[in-house]
């Protein structure tokens, strides 16, 4: 079902609330999936694509070889906090400890350009609150998201790198080494995404909600006045989780989003010691 092209969580839901298995889907005729509501023409013919079904066996021996799992709604070590989303995925696809998953954790978001602060404030707060056995969530992206996860290693904790493609290809490509490095000390790669599936700009907003989800609370070190941050904090606020916020400098452009949030309610931190996870 992930790999059908077009099929979003929602009518993944719909889907199996109506047949129970993929089993049951995967034997559809293109008339019984046009009567269901919301379903056209081409979305019924991605589901019963011979070519995407061909490709299956290629898939999973794909999987198999670079040691990825793939984990679903019913499996026990799929999140708890995400089942309860609206658009929750139906299954997740993961390189590393799935054991895991399941942890009390924080997501940690802010600019890719950050702010020599930024970087320190991300480490600084990654690194105490892994030392609580917090696991430290972000993108895997430049900036903030890659010092949220060095600070997770280098306090000897567990972190998650969620990604806006499939697992066989690294986004940016200078971060192969702290991909690398999170597997290695036992952490996890995750993505909604079958490989193959490039980083295109419309996934990672899609990423964000899980990074949210999979979460407690999100703290946002710094953001700009329009940053792709915000979409993350207004996932987070529509979950219901905690959104924390570090102050920053007036003068400084990264700052503009965070302290802004701030004035609109968030709860402004500036030790590790006030989040309540």
């Amino acid at each position: 079902m992930s790999t059908i092209q077009g099929l979003g969580s929602i009518r993944k839901q719909i889907l199996l609330n109506r047949y129970k298995t993929p089993e049951n889907i995967y034997t559809l005729k293109k008339e019984e999936i046009l009567q269901i509501k919301g379903f056209n023409e081409i979305l019924a013919e991605n589901i019963i694509c011979k070519e995407n079904r061909e490709n299956l066996e290629k898939q999973l021996d794909c999987l198999q070889k670079e040691n990825i799992k793939i984990v679903t709604i019913e499996d026990k070590e799929y999140p708890e906090m995400l089942k309860t989303i609206y658009d929750y995925p139906i299954s997740i696809y993961v390189k590393g400890n799935e054991m895991i998953l399941n942890n009390a954790s924080i997501g940690i978001v802010g600019c890719r350009e950050c702010s020599t602060y930024g970087e320190k404030v991300a480490q600084y707060f990654a690194y105490h609150l892994s030392k609580r056995n917090i696991n430290i969530i972000s993108g895997l992206a430049k900036g903030i998201d890659s010092q949220s996860h060095i600070g997770a290693i280098k306090a000897k904790g567990k972190t998650i790198g969620v990604i806006g493609n499939g697992l066989d290809i690294v986004y940016p490509k200078e971060n192969q080494y702290l991909y690398d490095k999170i597997i290695e000390e036992n952490g996890a790669i995750i993505s909604e995404y079958p490989l193959g599936i490039k980083p295109e700009k419309m996934n990672f907003p899609a990423r964000n909600r899980i990074i949210s989800g999979m979460s407690k609370g999100i703290l946002v070190v710094e953001a700009k006045k329009k940053s792709g941050t915000l979409i993350t904090v207004d996932f987070a606020l529509e979950q219901g989780r905690n959104v924390y916020v570090v102050p920053g400098n007036i003068d400084n452009i990264n700052s503009v989003g965070t302290n802004d949030l701030i004035k609109q309610g968030a709860q402004m931190v500036t030790s590790y010691r006030e989040i309540d996870i």
